[in-house]
């Protein structure tokens, strides 16, 4: 379960977080809106947004220090950071397309061998099905020379339904977690093994 909360700033500026069971993780988040799709007098092919969150766990266990002793991990150790760069394009009035670069940086790891630093690159479609739903879809792809072992790309797709006020969301996905650190990086399920799990999110537009 993710608890959490939106406000715009500005037309560009959101602010948020939330508190996830998962882990249970506490994140928030700054997003800014680089450039908007527009046609016309000033035309702009896509929509450019940039995206920067920190995520803080607080369900650690004990991580071994250079002389491979059990330490307790300080509250530096428990944070994690996302940066993302957001590029969507609206084709027309049912599909749209979204590139997402993304860089997840863990201030520790298991092992020296293992780089703080994970790349991935992730892709988002939505197909318009109907007036108020549609259909969602997302991938990440994580970067070969930074994975962490054991975990997987993570891929969902999901059913939207538009309320007056409130938006609906089915989704599946072989991903527990709801932080960029959690499906981005860390996820350990995979579609072929049977690891697909069922959600959904509930949305409410003050």
């Amino acid at each position: 379960i993710r608890i959490g909360m939106d406000y715009g700033l500005t037309n560009r500026l959101t602010i948020g977080g939330g508190r996830s069971s998962f882990e249970k993780q506490y994140d928030g988040f700054l997003k800014y809106r680089l450039l908007r799709q527009s046609t016309g007098k000033k035309n702009m092919p896509v929509s450019v947004t940039l995206l920067s969150s920190i995520m803080l766990d607080t369900d650690t266990v004990a991580v071994k220090n250079e002389k491979n002793i059990s330490v307790k991990p300080s509250t530096s150790d428990k944070l994690s950071y996302a940066y993302q760069i957001l590029v969507a394009r609206k084709f027309n009035d049912n599909f749209s397309l979204q590139l997402m670069p993304s860089l997840i940086h863990e201030n520790i790891v298991d092992s020296s061998f293992v780089s703080n630093d994970i790349f991935a690159v992730g892709a988002g479609a939505r197909f318009k099905l109907t007036k108020r739903s549609s259909l969602n879809v997302e991938y990440y792809y994580q970067l070969p020379g930074s994975k962490l072992p054991g975990t997987y790309n993570t891929l969902s797709i999901g059913y939207e339904i538009e309320t007056a006020g409130h938006v609906f969301q089915l989704h599946l996905s072989n991903s527990t977690g709801m932080t960029e650190r959690s499906f981005i990086a860390e996820n350990t399920g995979r579609w072929s093994k049977g690891d697909i799990h069922f959600g959904f999110n509930i949305s409410r537009l003050f």
